[in-house]
Formats: C-alpha cells, sequence, structure tokens
C-alpha cells in the first residue's frame, strides 16, 4: 500500500488519528519512539533550518529535501507535510506537491493565505478570495497521483469560516482543516457544514484553539489532530535548562543516570535510522 493510502486509512479509521509535529532529523527520531504518524511543520522548520519565525521565508526546495530525508530514516511513519500557501504561485504548488508525492510524503496542507502569511494562531491573517484559491486548490488535485491533500482555510470572520469550510468540503479534497478555531462549539458547526469529509484540528501550545485530549477530539468527530510544535517547545525549554545548570555548575557537566541521555544513548537513537536497519515498507 502506498504511503499516502497508509494515511488515508488511518485517517478513516475509528478514532482521531495524531501526527507528531517534527522540526529536524533529530526532533522526528525522538517522536517515532512513540508515535506512527509525524507532521512537517512550517512554524518548526523555519525556526530550525533558517531560524526564523514563520512568515513565508521557507524555500521550496529545501522542504522537499528534508521530506526525502525524513522518509529515508522512517520508512513506515506518516508524514503529513505543511506547505504554507504552495510558495505562492499555483504552478509552484503543483511542482512541490509532485515532487514530494515523488519522495515519500502522505500528504499535504494547502492554506488559502495570501501574503505576508502568518502562523495559524496569531493575528493579522489574511485570505485569498475563495474562488482563487478553490483554482490553487483544483490544480493541486488534479497534479497529484494519490496523495492526501488537506485544505486549510485561515478565515477569522464567523460567517467566512463556515462559508469556506463549506465549499472546501464540496472539492475532492481528502481532508478540511479550520486553523485557529477557539472553542469546541466552533468545531461542532464546522463539523455540521462539511458533512461527512474528514475534518482537521491543528494544537499548538498557546495558540488560540482549547486543549483537547484525543479522546474528546473523537467525540467531537474530529478525524486528525496535529500537534505543531511540541517537539520544538520541548526542545527550547530543554536547552535552556541545561545550559542554565552548566552555567551555574562553573562549566561542570552532569552524571549521567538512568534518567539522561549520554553518548551512547544518543548513538543508540541514530543507529535506528540507518537504512540497511529497516524493514521494507512499499511506497
Amino acid at each position: 500500500m502506498s504511503h499516502p493510502n497508509r494515511l488515508r486509512d488511518a485517517i478513516h479509521a475509528d478514532g482521531t488519528t495524531p501526527l507528531i509535529g517534527v522540526f529536524d532529523m533529530f526532533s522526528a527520531s525522538v517522536a517515532a519512539r512513540h508515535y506512527d504518524g509525524m507532521f512537517v511543520s512550517g512554524f518548526g522548520f523555519a525556526a530550525s533550518h533558517y531560524g526564523l519565525p514563520d512568515i513565508g521565508f521557507i524555500a521550496w526546495p529545501d522542504i522537499i529535501a528534508f521530506v526525502q530525508r525524513l522518509r529515508m530514516a522512517f520508512p513506515a511513519q506518516h508524514l503529513l507535510v505543511d506547505i504554507d500557501d504552495g510558495y505562492v504561485d499555483p504552478e509552484t504548488a503543483c511542482h512541490v506537491v509532485q515532487n514530494l508525492e515523488a519522495v515519500g510524503a502522505s500528504g499535504v496542507i494547502l492554506e488559502d493565505q495570501k501574503r505576508p502569511r502568518r502562523c495559524g494562531h496569531v493575528d493579522g491573517k489574511q485570505v485569498l478570495p475563495l474562488e482563487e484559491y478553490l483554482e490553487k486548490l483544483d490544480m493541486v488535485l488534479r497534479s497529484r497521483r494519490d496523495l492526501v491533500v488537506v485544505a486549510r482555510t485561515d478565515a477569522t470572520e464567523e460567517d467566512e469560516i463556515l462559508r469556506r469550510a463549506k465549499a472546501l468540503a464540496a472539492t475532492d479534497a481528502d481532508v478540511v482543516l479550520v486553523d485557529g478555531v477557539r472553542s469546541v462549539d466552533w468545531i461542532h458547526k464546522v463539523r455540521r457544514v462539511i458533512g461527512d469529509k474528514p475534518l482537521l484540528f491543528n494544537q499548538i501550545a498557546g495558540g488560540k484553539s482549547p486543549r483537547l485530549s484525543l479522546s474528546e477530539l473523537t467525540e467531537l468527530g474530529v478525524d486528525v489532530a496535529i500537534y505543531s510544535t511540541p517537539c520544538l517547545f520541548a526542545a527550547q525549554t530543554a536547552i535552556d535548562r541545561a545550559l542554565t545548570d552548566l552555567k551555574e555548575a562553573d562549566g561542570r557537566l552532569p552524571r549521567t543516570g538512568p534518567d539522561s541521555v549520554g553518548v551512547a544513548e544518543c548513538l543508540a537513537l541514530l543507529e535506528k535510522n540507518i537504512s540497511r536497519h529497516h524493514v521494507h515498507v512499499p511506497a
């Protein structure tokens, strides 16, 4: 079974499928120990690869190269990729989608924002006219083979959220995402207007959406949950704490023990990513 169809089956299975946001190969190595699916977060990739905020700096060849490395190291993982607005131009969006499918991506998320774009959970977002986005989305859908496509709206006005969600559900996109949804009540509203179309919910620490468990999301009719930045934010917290402790200890490293990582533990994690150790998974 292809990577896209494996993800498609997971989306249609009972319960809410979690996909964990990763920002580099190392965070992906840790995430793969705990979950079966990854989300290639634009927020995380912009932070890790460029050291910049998620406002449109990502170059499409970089994201393709990253996904190719991920697929080589993690042949059995679901890989859902954030491609923002498709890198502005519809032709570019189609080119990126075909390249991502060729290197083993499971799916992509295409948003309706216009430049300058923003993280879906911050203020200042602007959206394309709906017809312009639908035209871009249709081109992307016609350019894929099996790839899962998530149609995302960043609309913030209540009537416009529902208008766009309904329009997105009427397309051949596999899943609908309303980003930055602010309440459980609004999840119910979106669920009603999109009918049987699978629904994705995005959770980010400190974002606009409520903190909900997978069990709660399942009860709400959510089919997929992406966790955009748990690895990135945990890394910032842990690195800052470790370097503060090192400074306070006058540069003396802490002892290693059963609850800490040293050379051996780190190498054991990374050696699992060598391709000859993998069981073959059909593309």
